[in-house]
């Protein structure tokens, strides 16, 4: 089962997810802003409030898979 291990806040809504396959990828999540579940993350505040369980959640009940976020990311160095 893919899962999230760690993540960093790189800026500009872009997470550096390590999974646990070893791999980092770069996830932009402005995409996401549009969406009614993460509206009020356009606060980058709010957006830095991140948890990590798995996947990344954050307080106001939004998460995301960590499907997603492989699916969706580009390879780090």
């Amino acid at each position: 089962m893919l899962k999230v291990i760690d993540v960093d806040y790189l800026g500009k809504y872009t997470l550096l997810c390590t999974f646990s396959t070893g791999e980092k990828k770069k996830v932009d999540l402005s995409p996401l802003l549009q969406y009614p579940a993460f509206e009020e993350l356009k606060d980058e505040k709010q957006f830095i409030q991140f948890g990590l369980d798995g996947t990344i959640f954050w307080s106001n009940g939004a998460d995301i898979a960590p499907e997603y976020l492989y699916d969706n990311g580009t390879l780090a160095n």
